[in-house]
């Protein structure tokens, strides 16, 4: 199977201007200026974020439903295991999780499934 990589033409202008006003890498300007993160204000929550800007978790479906059960677990004193998901952001969900379960008491641990054996599922 062959690849065919895209790349984007960049705004010169306005990654200089990233790189100067923010003072960041003309690489990571570049990526900004690529994924249209142009707006001073946009480009200071991308890199220095607080927990009021991040989308509200219970949009998901299901949250109060996994709130409730960790809520369960912390009341039994249950271990939790975390089933993870081997790209970047789902061993760095896994991550995050395990830090934020271990702080507020749960004792965890976390498994994250072999992608050619175990294929995109739970089995």
């Amino acid at each position: 199977m062959k690849k065919k990589w895209e790349f984007y033409d960049s705004n010169i202008n306005e990654v200089e201007r990233i790189t100067q006003e923010f003072n960041v890498s003309p690489l990571l300007a570049t990526i900004l200026s690529n994924r249209g993160i142009i707006k001073d204000e946009e480009i200071k929550i991308f890199l220095d974020p607080t927990r009021n800007d991040f989308h509200d978790p219970f949009l998901m479906p299901d949250m109060d439903k996994a709130i409730a059960r960790i809520l369960k677990a912390i009341e039994n004193k249950e271990k939790v295991l975390i089933y993870g998901d081997y790209d970047v952001d789902g061993i760095t969900s896994v991550t995050v999780l395990k830090k934020f379960l271990a702080e507020i008491g749960l004792e965890t641990d976390y498994y994250i499934p072999n992608r050619l054996e175990e294929g995109y599922r739970i089995k």
